[in-house]
């Protein structure tokens, strides 16, 4: 499970050092229970975020099977992508 707080400071943390590979190594240290992932927005088509900011994304990861999954569902979560959006 990932509370609301913990996905509010998560955005807080990138949007403090902004969001690239090393933004990850320090939420992990952070949150060492959860898995985090980063990639382009725009590869997570079709999906609501969790939070919104003008730089990145935040998406809930529901891991519990055997296949990693979107979830908007707080309880489930198991992880967070952080996603970057790139300016046009």
């Amino acid at each position: 499970m990932i509370s609301t707080e913990q996905t509010q400071d998560i955005a807080a943390t990138c949007n403090k050092l902004g969001v690239d590979e090393s933004v990850i190594a320090t939420l992990r240290q952070q949150y060492p229970g959860i898995h985090f992932t980063y990639c382009m927005d725009d590869d997570i088509p079709n999906h609501e975020p969790v939070i919104t900011h003008p730089g990145f994304n935040l998406y809930l990861i529901d891991g519990r099977e055997h296949c990693l999954c979107l979830t908007q569902d707080y309880s489930l979560a198991t992880g967070v992508v952080v996603a970057e959006i790139i300016a046009e």
